[in-house]
């Protein structure tokens, strides 16, 4: 098991210094049975600071307070299902031709099917999500902010100062994460920060106004975090700087205007502190699938392989403390299935949870053959190595939406371990077995930690911004785009394969299931429409466009009910 940080470890103390300001655009109900009060507070501020601001970070990784199955910030909605990556998830890659869930969840299929409306469940769940944990990140920097400490009666010391400092600046950037999702999944949503008392309204922002407060905020985070490694599982200024390198990299769908120059140029900076090590010395794990592991925490920000410290910010997981139905347990469980031939007759399909690193499987996430096909002119390709394809009984095809295995099976996020000697070997779908203890890693959660982003996604961020926007240097765009192939185990490409198709086919295969997919099709107009279809695209079969106005979700019915002065996205009733 690894070694979880304090301030991950306190996951049941709750906000209650302003908690109430969550619920003022959402009309949701905090649950807060832990309440901390001003005289608590003030028996040992330091301590106490770390715990409300672990809930900062918390609010990422879990749903509630108490366990998987316990209660959710959010009332009204499954912990599960609500928790913040795969809500996400939900939104980002069902809606795309990288995955469908094949379970005919009410809510869910409109998602894998794009017939959603302002009424949906889950879209309502992902806006209540982001501005829940908007509102908790909001709650700490009053807290610590405005002379509130001393209003309570609590002496600030230098060494306390200092810390404050610290964790303002990452609450900031905790909550321009739930920001940038807010932007490009809503494109108009609430604004809310700390400089309003808890429980004032939000006020709607329009698109372009949003992206203006968030560059400036990541600008003003990027040059003001220290240039030294975090500890374990916090961000640091790589984390920050890379999601405004992917701020600026949708610049124009955002705003009209394009910023493929200072895309390219944060890029530059990341990359800049990143070469010298790992494979190439490209600064990337040495191999692919050790990124996706259940000991990857070693590539986070302070996991202690600076060579190769590829996730430049991460969710950490652990299987006895940390423990969601969101994260990496969903990522791990939802496209495996337990499953054997017939012995006779051959028939029927194998696949085997423990292979794997987990118990119980849930058996509901399969490919769309159109994603399949991005890999299939490279069959060595390590990244789709763990798939299960033909040979184990599954079909490309989708031509019947609710079975496993008609479409290949995705295996991606393990719990498995990369071993001691540095191997994996791409026998037997990529399972590498150095002590021969599988079957003793499957486990009901996974220790799997969750990239949010990485180095892999900046070195094809400045490939893009040169092919598209003609911003930075060609030659070193082809390097790093060489870098992520070469990895993968795939011919080198030449300066004549440096096109926009190609860079977002290579996003699909290197970045699958990490949140980019939806964005990334939108970015190069094949998402709506017709341009490109995929398997069950506006409930069809073979695909079809369905209206570009669902280039962003609705503002939830919910929302504008409580909030009658929002205006709804065009084209939603």
């Amino acid at each position: 098991m690894k070694s979880i940080n304090k301030i991950f470890s306190i996951l049941g103390v709750s906000l209650a210094l302003g908690m109430s300001s969550c619920v003022g655009d959402l009309d949701l109900l905090p649950i807060d049975p832990n309440q901390m009060t001003a005289d608590k507070f003030a028996e040992n501020p330091s301590e106490y600071i770390m715990q409300v601001m672990g809930k900062c970070y918390s609010g990422l990784a879990v749903s509630g307070q108490t366990g998987p199955d316990g209660a959710s910030d959010i009332s009204g909605l499954d912990g599960g299902t609500s928790q913040y990556t795969r809500a996400l998830f939900m939104m980002n890659e069902f809606t795309t031709d990288e995955s469908k869930w094949i379970y005919a969840d009410a809510g869910v299929i409109d998602l894998n099917t794009n017939t959603w409306g302002n009424g949906n469940a889950n879209v309502f769940g992902t806006y209540s999500r982001l501005y829940v944990h908007i509102a908790i990140c909001n709650d700490f920097l009053r807290l610590v902010d405005g002379g509130n400490l001393s209003d309570l009666g609590i002496s600030v010391d230098a060494t306390l100062q200092a810390t404050i400092d610290q964790y303002k600046l990452e609450a900031r950037a905790l909550r321009a994460m739930s920001y940038y999702w807010a932007l490009d999944l809503f494109g108009n949503p609430g604004f809310i920060d700390e400089t309003s008392e808890a429980g004032t309204a939000p006020v709607q922002y329009t698109r372009q106004q949003l992206y203006d407060w968030l560059a400036a905020e990541l600008e003003d985070l990027v040059a003001s975090f220290p240039d030294t490694t975090p500890i374990y599982g916090r961000v640091g200024k790589d984390g920050v700087e890379a999601l405004l390198a992917r701020l600026y990299l949708n610049a124009e769908v955002y705003t009209g205007t394009p910023a493929y120059d200072k895309c390219s140029q944060h890029c530059a900076n990341i990359i800049a502190r990143h070469r010298g090590g790992g494979y190439d010395g490209s600064g990337l794990a040495n191999h692919y699938m050790y990124v996706f592991c259940g000991d990857n925490d070693v590539y986070m920000p302070g996991g202690g392989n600076d060579a190769e410290n590829e996730i430049l910010w991460g969710i950490p997981y652990d299987s006895e403390n940390i423990q969601p139905y969101g994260g990496t347990t969903f990522l791990c469980k939802a496209g495996v299935i337990e499953s054997s031939k017939d012995e006779d007759t051959g028939e029927g399909y194998e696949m085997h949870a423990a292979d794997y690193g987990i118990s119980g499987p849930w058996g509901c996430m399969h490919a769309t053959s159109q994603f399949s096909d991005k890999f299939t002119a490279n069959p060595e390709d390590i990244r789709w190595s763990m798939w299960c394809k033909d040979d184990e009984g599954f079909t490309k095809d989708n031509t019947d939406f609710y079975t496993f295995n008609n479409g290949y099976g995705v295996v991606k996020f393990t719990n498995l371990l990369k071993g001691t000697n540095g191997d994996w070997s791409t026998e037997n779908g990529g399972i590498y077995d150095p002590t021969g203890q599988i079957q003793a890693r499957a486990e009901a959660f996974p220790d799997t930690d969750l990239p949010l982003l990485r180095l892999a996604d900046v070195y094809l961020m400045y490939a893009e911004s040169n092919i598209v926007g003609n911003a930075g240097d060609a030659s070193l765009a082809l390097q790093y785009v060489n870098y992520v192939r070469g990895r993968a185990g795939v011919s080198d490409w030449t300066s004549s394969d440096m096109t926009a198709d190609n860079i977002l086919d290579e996003r699909c295969r290197e970045l699958y299931w990490e949140l980019t997919r939806r964005s990334d099709l939108i970015r190069h107009g094949k998402f709506s429409g017709n341009s490109y279809n995929w398997a069950w695209k506006n409930n069809q079969l073979n695909g079809a466009g369905f209206a570009s106005y669902m280039d962003l979700f609705p503002i939830p019915t919910n929302v504008i009910a409580a909030q009658p002065y929002f205006e709804q996205n065009e084209g939603y009733n």
